[in-house]
């Protein structure tokens, strides 16, 4: 028999939490969040793309297709949702991955007869990709994609679960293509395996929580799978895949089992609209053969946004913008001293623009930054570098920057012949390596003691009291707030007119910044 559905259990470990981490339950969240955008009609496969372009929410279809199958997009597709899967604010989502970096991983084997993901059992001829709700999602792709791949693979060399995201072009019921051209931990493990002339085993986990695909961006010299629990804050309960060793979480919507055949990148791949908003043409890659289709009874597809003028609103974008940001978050704290704030621009792809506030301790700490930024990502392309008073993440205050603190023959960096991504459209055709520029948008050294590059701002009256305008001014020099604040005033005018009295008397005069002084000598 060829599809095992299995009833329920009273096996399930007392540690295991399977319903925490399930994307569906994130889902049901994201409803009260107003982040859901829920589509109860029929809707052909063929619909799905042009609903998820440009939306701003996730899309959740309960009728895809003719199966009528539950399907969503775009789960990760803005800060703010991201930001909700961790429990935090957008503004506190980089602080909060780097504390959970921090965790010890606890991951919990579980059995097959616990594990939801392996509630129905598809193999032989029932395990077919083209029944699965995979959608076309742009005009010249080469076919429809899975595009919200987890894939879990053992490195034989270490005996290390590595953990990417991938995505899979439909070739046949049991054949996908996959994207193996750009480095990568699996492009490594797959070319040691093929030249020895060995299958790659690879699971590929369908519908997940976006912390697990948080995890699948990173690239860290550990078992990935303790990656996933840290990131997770919890306890992580995995299972063995049913034709292969390898495992995966146990709370998966869906896991697709099989193997990379030894050919090498034989057959053609694509075209794919890629992440920065053009297409990748097509290339010659590996293939990716099922072996069995594993789910959850009532599971929940997923699909990922990818490419489209709209980038910031798609969740490759996002993704690569967090990971951007941690990686370059770690790589200034080696170069300068105080960095505030990392933002990769979702417009960019989450990689080419990079944006960092610092407070500069020591003359050269912004090149140090610029430095530190080009050489932690191939990918990223321009950096910006600001004083902490600039908001980077709003795109007025960066142009006020670049505007009133940008001399471009001082404060251009340029530099040539790095490594960077192939996939850059400006880039010739085949080239791997290419320009970078750094723009230092910081007050040189020490300037911000002068007037002139202070930022107005609202009047605080805060300060000292005195009985009179004459007693304040002869404390010292004040500046017109200071006189009002001296003498409670909220108005102002009459303080003029005091002044305007106390001028001949006094011998009023002005200091550079424009505060008010008395000359010395002057009479009383």
């Amino acid at each position: 028999m060829n599809v095992i559905e299995k009833t329920g259990t009273n096996l399930k470990s007392n540690a295991a939490d399977f319903d925490r981490f399930r994307l569906r339950r994130f889902i049901e969240d994201l409803a009260g969040m107003d982040e859901l955008d829920t589509r109860n009609e029929p809707i052909e496969l063929g619909g799905i793309a042009e609903v998820l372009e440009g939306n701003s929410k996730a899309v959740l279809f309960r009728a895809a297709g003719p199966e009528r199958a539950e399907l969503v997009g775009s789960v990760m597709g803005g800060r703010a949702r991201i930001a909700a899967a961790f429990g935090v604010k957008p503004n506190a989502l980089l602080q909060e991955i780097q504390r959970r970096l921090r965790n010890k991983p606890d991951i919990i084997d579980v059995s097959r007869a616990e594990a939801p993901c392996q509630q129905v059992v598809l193999t032989g001829d029932d395990a077919d990709v083209t029944k699965l709700p995979v959608h076309l999602q742009h005009g010249a792709d080469g076919g429809p994609y899975i595009s919200a791949s987890i894939d879990y693979v053992i490195d034989p060399k270490t005996g290390w679960t590595n953990v990417g995201l991938r995505r899979l072009m439909l070739r046949s019921a049991k054949e996908t293509g996959i994207d193996l051209v750009a480095p990568s931990d699996l492009k490594a493990i797959y070319e040691a395996n093929a030249a020895a002339g060995k299958p790659t085993p690879v699971s590929f986990v369908v519908g997940a929580h976006p912390i697990d695909h948080v995890a699948g961006t990173m690239r860290l010299p550990v078992d990935e799978l303790g990656l996933v629990a840290m990131l997770r804050d919890a306890p992580l309960a995995v299972v063995k895949c049913v034709t292969n060793d390898i495992r995966v979480p146990a709370d998966a919507e869906y896991v697709l089992e099989g193997y990379l055949d030894e050919r090498g990148h034989v057959e053609p791949e694509g075209p794919y609209g890629e992440f920065l908003g053009y297409y990748g043409a097509v290339k010659r890659n590996p293939v990716f053969h099922l072996t069995a289709i594993t789910h959850r009874k009532d599971a929940l597809f997923q699909t990922s946004t990818i490419g489209g003028k709209t980038l910031g609103r798609t969740d490759t974008a996002q993704l690569s913008a967090l990971r951007t940001e941690i990686m370059i978050w770690r790589a200034l704290e080696g170069a300068v001293r105080e960095p505030v704030a990392v933002y990769a621009t979702t417009s960019s792809g989450g990689a080419f623009n990079v944006r960092v506030a610092l407070r500069q301790r020591v003359p050269g700490e912004a090149r140090n930054a610029i430095g530190a930024c080009m050489g932690a990502l191939a990918n990223c392309k321009n950096v910006y570098v600001v004083d902490p008073d600039v908001d980077i993440f709003s795109d007025e205050q960066m142009d006020w920057a670049m505007a009133t603190r940008f001399q471009p023959d001082r404060d251009l960096i340029v530099m040539s012949g790095l490594r960077t991504l192939p996939l850059d459209p400006s880039l010739p055709p085949g080239s791997r390596i290419g320009a970078k520029a750094g723009y230092d948008l910081t007050w040189p050294f020490g300037a911000t003691d002068r007037l002139e590059v202070r930022v107005p701002a609202p009047p605080r009256f805060a300060g000292k009291r005195f009985p009179s305008v004459e007693a304040a001014l002869a404390d010292g020099p004040k500046f017109f707030e200071e006189l009002m604040t001296a003498v409670g005033s909220r108005d102002g005018r009459e303080v003029v007119r005091t002044l305007g009295s106390l001028r001949d008397k006094l011998s009023l005069d002005r200091d550079g910044e424009g505060r008010y002084f008395i000359k010395a000598g002057s009479a009383r």
